[in-house]
Parts: structure tokens; C-alpha cells; sequence
């Protein structure tokens, strides 16, 4: 990147489900695949058109999004 920032690889490995208030989003694990946390799997929400084996650049590997919950009776 241009402007000194560093982005990390990260391969989605699973998409756990849609979330956010009208479900635009999707929740996804992913391994790190470069930086200090090479191998790690993380959770992470995600926008736009997505699949399984897709490289997710992120800015940041120590953020988590938090587990999805799900509904009962709906």
C-alpha cells in the first residue's frame, strides 16, 4: 500500500453466517497467512461478494469479531 500501511493475507476457510441488522454482512474464519500471526484462525465480519479460498487483505490481525448468536423460535 501506498501510504506505509501494512495489509496481511488472510484465506477464508469457512463462512459461519450472515449478520449485522439486516443480515448485509457475512461472518467468516480465516487463516493468517503472513505477519506475526501466520497460521492463526480468526473470526472476522466481512462485506461484498465472498467465498471459501477467497484472500481477505486485513489491516489488522488481533481484532476478533464476536461469535454470532443464534436465535431461538424464530
Amino acid at each position: 500500500m501506498s501510504n506505509g500501511t501494512t495489509a496481511y493475507p488472510a484465506e477464508i476457510i469457512e463462512i459461519v453466517g450472515n449478520t449485522g441488522m439486516h443480515g448485509e454482512a457475512k461472518q467468516v474464519q480465516c487463516r493468517i497467512l503472513e505477519g506475526r500471526d501466520k497460521g492463526r484462525i480468526i473470526t472476522r465480519n466481512c462485506m461484498g461478494p465472498i467465498k471459501k479460498g477467497d484472500i481477505l487483505m486485513l489491516l489488522e490481525t488481533s481484532r476478533e469479531a464476536k461469535k454470532l448468536n443464534r436465535r431461538r423460535g424464530s
